[in-house]
């Protein structure tokens, strides 16, 4: 349960915190705001603390190989947003689309590892470095409207992997072990992602469901019924201790405790992002009321 309110400035570890990192940051979702001279004092000022229990994960842009044109290797597409999509319904399965081929012309790039096209679904986002090296961004441009349903569940559940090693390369493992059931696996999970191309120079993040781009370790997914895009957010969990702002949203981030830390982009974010899963606590920074 959420706790009493209190200044900024009694958050153990707040003093050592970068605020004016962290203010760029929140910068980019209050673009009207005039810049300040002590990130710190604004803070402390114009907010108030609400700490909460919370539970703590992370998420990565990937890099990953691919073509714009399908041969014997590139041959798992990312798609573009069907024409059809219903704006207030769910759209056909992961396994209705599989089965219908009902993207076809919609494919956007070849990938050459369905797993790794699915777990960029998971993403949201992702680079796709193609033959000649051009490194090409994709970004989130909507959903089928059914419910995620998590394929590492799915392997515990069937006795496929141990819940302690549940991990994405253990996923990996288990997909490169079996390649014939992995088409079954991915079709247990029947909401599907479709993608956009983005203009982006290769130094920014990923763009957010806020609209600007993911600033590693300083944005964050949360749930928009609990949290508010924009909303600063101390993060004190596993080895993250530090002001981070709500820029983002996602499918499996559901309740007033539950955060996706935005780890950066290729696989030493991977890695990160993947070995982030714990309970913390989270200060919710809340405008001060006035007077």
């Amino acid at each position: 349960m959420p706790g009493r309110a209190k200044s900024p400035a009694g958050i153990p570890g707040w003093a050592a915190e970068d605020h004016a990192a962290a203010y760029a940051v929140w910068h980019l979702t209050a673009p009207d705001t005039a810049s300040v001279p002590d990130a710190r004092r604004f803070f402390e000022t114009a907010f108030e603390a609400e700490p909460r229990p919370c539970h703590c994960t992370g998420y990565y842009e990937p890099e990953l190989s691919g073509s714009l044109t399908p041969d014997a290797r590139f041959r798992h597409p990312l798609y573009a947003l069907p024409p059809d999509l219903p704006p207030d319904r769910p759209w056909f399965s992961r396994a209705e689309i599989a089965e219908g081929d009902l993207l076809a012309g919609r494919e956007l790039v070849w990938l050459d590892s369905a797993i790794e096209g699915f777990l960029a679904q998971v993403q949201g986002s992702v680079r796709v470095r193609v033959e000649n090296g051009t490194v090409l961004r994709f970004g989130y441009a909507g959903k089928n409207g059914h419910p995620y349903r998590s394929i590492g569940q799915e392997l515990i559940r069937r006795g496929e992997v141990d819940q302690n090693a549940m991990s994405a390369d253990a996923i990996r493992d288990w997909c490169a072990a079996h390649p014939n059931r992995v088409a079954d696996l991915l079709a247990t999970n029947p909401s599907f992602v479709f993608f956009r191309p983005l203009d982006l120079p290769e130094t920014l993040g990923p763009i957010g469901a806020s609209g600007v781009p993911l600033t590693p370790l300083r944005s964050l997914a949360a749930d928009p019924d609990h949290i508010a895009p924009g909303t600063p957010v101390w993060v004190e969990c596993g080895a993250q201790q530090a002001l981070f702002i709500a820029q983002d949203t996602g499918s499996a981030i559901k309740g007033p405790g539950r955060i996706d830390l935005f780890c950066g982009s290729g696989a030493a974010a991977g890695r990160m992002a993947s070995g982030l899963n714990a309970q913390g606590t989270i200060h919710v920074l809340y405008p001060r009321a006035a007077g």
